[in-house]
Parts: C-alpha cells; structure tokens; sequence
C-alpha cells in the first residue's frame, strides 16, 4: 500500500475554487463528504471570515443547499449540497474514498489518500479527466501500525501505558514494571527504549525517512 499526500488545484467555476480565492486568509476543512448521485453533499468546518464565505455559498449556483449548524466570531461548522462534487467523483471513479479531513485554501486543496499503486494511478486519471490539475507532494509506504512493533514490545509498551508508567506523575516505576513483567530491569529498560524509538522516529519522519525506517524494522538484534 502507498500514502500520497496530493495538492490539487480547483477550477475557478467550481464553488469551493471560486470561494476559497476570493477569502485566501480563510481555511476551509472538509470534514466529511459524500456523493448522492449527480450531487455530493459535506461538511466543512470554515475557519476566518466565516460570514463572507457563507454569504458566497449562498450566492453560488453550485451550492443547492446550505445550512450552519455552529458558528462564532470567527469559526463556522457548515453542511451543504453541491452539484460540483469533481473531488468525489473523481474519487469514486476510482475506487477509492477520500479520506478527511481535506485542506482548502487560496484554490487549492490538500488531502492524503493510502491505496495500492494501481488505484493511485487511477484516481490521478480521474482528476484529469475532470479537469483537476494536481501535484505529488509526498509519497511513502503505509505500514500497517500492527508491524511498527514486535508483539513484545507491542505487549510491555501496553503494560506501561496501563501502569502509568508515561504519565505524570509516573505512578509506576521501571523497577515496579519489570517485577510485574517477570524480567531484568536492565532488559526491561531496552526493550521499551527500543519501542519508544520506533514509534518516536516514525511520528517525527519526513516522507522521504519512512523507507529507511520501514527497512529497519524487525532488523535490529538485541532484546525485541
């Protein structure tokens, strides 16, 4: 599997190109999405000039339906439906979801999709065939999160977490946690250094890391 992080660029007769242009400070959040046919219906979460892109929706013709379910100064939660949904049906062509939440601002959008190659290629395919311009701006393989551990470090990791042993004030020792686990506070101590690097190394990774941490993992020797 591959996770592509892509930036699209919206046409300016779409709803959402036309809008986000005319309030490039604001960000529009796409929360959840899906389409209904020949339409698609969201909801997105506007964050700086919430009135003014209201009031936009409202007047665009690509918008048939529109309704704020929560707002304040300066942040709104708004659903709508649309007969402009390229994204989703781009997506659908595909095969494949759109995974939110997706970033707009300024005409363009970003948004991260995992899928074997073959589907990757295909919704690149779909957005030229509706006319979506857009860049590979990452990509990486997606490791399943159950291989990042060895089901050692996996199980004392947890027994950690339980026990309190990450928070603060810790209220478990390493002395206490080793006499529970049965083992060496010195053997103890590197397998949870040994699990607490895997995880912290691939939370701070740039996309192009990934692969060499990937490759790594399961070849170190020592306590696992």
């Amino acid at each position: 599997m591959t996770r592509a992080r892509l930036s699209i660029t919206l046409p300016e007769a779409m709803w959402v190109g036309t809008v986000s242009r005319a309030y490039p400070e604001t960000t529009i959040t796409v929360l959840a999405a899906m389409p209904t046919g020949e339409t698609g219906s969201g909801l997105i979460q506007v964050a700086g000039d919430m009135r003014g892109v209201r009031n936009a929706m409202g007047r665009h013709e690509g918008i048939t339906s529109l309704a704020v379910l929560r707002a304040n100064e300066d942040e709104a939660l708004v659903q709508f439906d649309t007969t402009e949904p390229l994204l989703l049906f781009s997506a659908r062509e595909a095969g494949l979801p759109i995974e939110p939440p997706v970033w707009i601002e300024d005409g363009e959008a970003t948004l991260e999709v995992t899928a074997p190659h073959d589907r990757l290629s295909a919704l690149g395919e779909a957005f030229e065939e509706f006319g979506l311009r857009y860049t590979v701006e990452s990509v990486s393989d997606a490791l399943d999160p159950e291989a990042l551990l060895t089901d050692r470090q996996r199980r004392v990791l947890r027994r950690a977490v339980e026990r309190g042993y990450y928070d603060t004030p810790r209220e478990c020792t390493l002395t206490d946690l080793a006499g529970e686990l049965g083992v060496a506070k010195s053997t103890l101590s590197e397998v949870l250094h040994r699990a607490e690097g895997r995880v912290l190394k691939r939370a701070v990774a740039s996309p192009t890391d990934l692969a060499t941490i990937d490759a790594d993992i399961g070849s170190a020797s020592g306590p696992r």
